[in-house]
């Protein structure tokens, strides 16, 4: 019995060490979301440089995130997916080019995800765009949703595989069919 005691012993050990450092990655990984998501609405108000100071403020996030997230895939998977969206959008606005997978080292999932939610970011500064009498503007990020949506469109895997993407896929098309009509009636 009594070595039955030590090898329960050791585990609880074990999964307190587990425990906290799930804790610490939990602190960073809601602060990378509160600053990706700093960052989208400091771009939507055309607050450029400020969006940029937030973004190396991400950068830094992620990389001591990369770091310990070994062992918590379901802890760090959202906060990636918020980083991707992020700099996706980021890109698309400052260069007009969709940062590369293997450039922001995030999970395929969560990169994937980041480009179904980008579109509907892109919708949004559409939106803005014609708001404020630029068409050809609100045009472009149109364009930029389309072409998201149809890189994205073969993907075909199991949610066993691709948790959640079908149905961000969904969102996707729904968010292109009702960009397509509100530019069209401007």
């Amino acid at each position: 019995m009594k070595e039955l005691e030590a090898d329960v012993a050791g585990i609880v050990k074990e999964l307190e060490s587990k425990e906290k450092r799930q804790d610490e990655l939990l602190v960073l990984t809601r602060s990378l979301v509160r600053s990706c998501s700093l960052c989208i609405k400091m771009i939507h108000g055309e607050k450029f440089g400020e969006a940029g100071k937030e973004a190396k403020k991400a950068d830094s996030l992620i990389a001591r995130i990369r770091k310990a997230d070994a062992g918590f895939r379901n802890v760090v998977m959202q906060s990636y997916q918020e980083y991707a969206e992020m700099r996706i959008l980021l890109g698309l606005i400052d260069d007009g080019k969709i940062p590369r997978y293997a450039k922001l080292g995030v999970p395929y999932e969560a990169y994937l995800n980041g480009l179904c939610d980008c579109a509907g970011e892109l919708r949004r500064e559409m939106l803005e765009e014609l708001r404020r009498g630029k068409k050809k503007k609100a045009e472009g990020h149109f364009t930029r949703m389309k072409e998201i949506y149809n890189a994205l469109l073969a993907i075909r895997f199991s949610n066993s595989l691709l948790p959640g993407f079908r149905r961000k896929q969904d969102v996707a098309r729904i968010q292109l069919e009702q960009a397509r009509s509100e530019i069209l009636r401007r």
